[in-house]
């Protein structure tokens, strides 16, 4: 069950954190200006946000406090983990799938399955669906009412606490039919390389940091 609530911005940063040490481990933990960074893409995220750098600051101070995130010891400049799934006890897949619903809203398990790839491969749909079930049991994610229109019901998550009936109807552009299979593996393929251009920007901030730093040592 949860015992605490978080906000959005609370909700966006532990779903970064929690995305980032799955889909690029080489780049985690991370510093407050890659979460800045990571906080603000425009792929993967619903909605498109753009944080300053103490809005995230405050949303990292409240986290700790609730003790879902801990600052890392290695290196001069301060970083950033979660600490959410380990004691919560979450296996890979199920921290997947409640990272896509932080980063991205409610989703059916259809669209689950095909934006799992980089943290998760399932092998089959009934495979996200019972992920889905075990994490319904233990209170973090609830499995919304089907919107008139729709052949599948969507699941949200309770980290932020009661699902509003006005977020959980879909966004606009994924209201519409996928299209045909080319096209839906084309659309992924794009939001993969998106992710990935997005990690090595958030990398080359965090060098770049830390070679100012260094720098600064000697002036």
């Amino acid at each position: 069950m949860v015992d605490f609530v978080l906000n959005a911005e609370e909700a966006r940063v532990l779903g970064v954190l929690l995305e980032k040490s799955m889909a690029t481990p080489e780049y985690y933990p991370l510093t407050r200006n890659s979460l800045t960074i990571a906080c603000n893409q425009k792929s993967n995220r619903n909605p498109v946000v753009a944080y300053d750098e103490t809005t995230v600051a405050d949303a990292v101070a409240t986290l700790l406090d609730k003790q879902l995130v801990v600052r890392s010891a290695t290196g001069r400049v301060t970083k950033y983990a979660e600490c959410f799934v380990g004691n919560a006890k979450l296996l890979n897949r199920e921290a997947a799938l409640l990272c896509l619903l932080l980063l991205r809203g409610p989703q059916t398990a259809g669209e689950l399955r095909s934006r799992s790839e980089r943290l998760h491969a399932f092998s089959d749909l009934a495979g996200v669906n019972e992920t889905l079930d075990d994490l319904v049991e233990m209170g973090f994610v609830v499995k919304l009412p089907r919107q008139p229109g729709r052949k599948e019901p969507r699941f949200a998550h309770l980290l932020g606490g009661e699902v509003k009936e006005d977020a959980a109807l879909p966004a606009p552009a994924e209201a519409r039919p996928g299209g045909d299979t080319a096209e839906r593996q084309a659309g992924g393929r794009l939001e993969e390389l998106a992710e990935e251009v997005a990690s090595l920007r958030t990398a080359l901030e965090d060098l770049r940091r830390q070679f100012l730093d260094f720098r600064n040592q000697f002036e």
